[in-house]
């Protein structure tokens, strides 16, 4: 299985971040390349930002998402995920959905620990519109955003643990998920100092990826041909052809 993973951002290091830590939780023969966004902000923290990396998920895979088995969109708030799932040959996974869901199991309460102020509410919104609304405790934001995050992540590592455990105590969450592809890996440091399960996006994506390829084209969506302009001659040339899918 050939895993491609996408990041939305234009940050080359959190691509690097990532393929890093996913290379660590990836099982025998899977095989993991990455891509990252050419154009829109270098950290996704805003409505704005949120909206144009959208654009820039779908240009990526154009380019790059040509023999992948999987695409994992490694950014949580998985901006362009229901596009992606329009597109693309393969199944779409979203760390933001795929984290959300293994945390609410079971009916479980969670937080949702992330990087910047403006990502409470927006993603708040998204987890309405996953239908898990009633099963959110909170979402609690660092003062870092995911750049913050990557640059000093004792500190970021810290902060999450104090905010992890406050969820807990005064917000009533049952599991606490690790909001942000800059938090990637730092599970191992924290699950034995915290109550309650921790989930990292990234595993938990990771493990939808491989059920979801393994169930083939389940789910994606057809699209009809769409006449375009001004965009990549990739993304236009997949878009004049639309797809046909079950």
């Amino acid at each position: 299985m050939r895993l491609l993973l996408l990041n939305p951002n234009t940050n080359a290091a959190m691509t690097e971040r990532v393929l890093s830590a996913a290379w660590r939780l990836a099982p025998p023969g899977m095989e993991l390349q990455a891509t990252t966004a050419q154009f829109g902000a270098e950290v996704i923290a805003s409505r704005a930002s949120y909206a144009i990396a959208g654009h820039a998920a779908l240009d990526a895979y154009a380019a790059s998402g040509k023999d992948c088995d999987a695409i994992l969109l490694a950014c949580f708030g998985d901006p362009g995920l229901a596009a992606l799932r329009e597109i693309a040959h393969c199944p779409v996974v979203g760390m933001a959905e795929a984290a959300c869901f293994q945390a609410a199991h079971g009916k479980r309460r969670f937080s949702i620990i992330t990087g910047g102020a403006r990502w409470p509410a927006m993603l708040r919104e998204y987890v309405q519109t996953l239908g898990l609304g009633s099963q959110l405790a909170s979402v609690r934001a660092l003062a870092a955003d995911g750049a913050g995050i990557m640059a000093a992540p004792a500190a970021a590592q810290a902060a999450i643990l104090h905010a992890a455990k406050a969820a807990g105590i005064e917000d009533g969450a049952e599991a606490i998920v690790l909001g942000g592809a800059a938090m990637a890996g730092m599970v191992n440091g924290l699950a034995t100092q915290i109550a309650i399960p921790v989930i990292d996006g990234l595993s938990a994506a990771m493990l939808a990826a491989s059920y979801a390829a393994q169930t083939a084209a389940a789910g994606l969506i057809a699209l009809e041909p769409t006449a375009t302009h001004g965009l990549s001659p990739a993304l236009a040339g997949l878009l004049a052809k639309g797809s046909a899918k079950p």
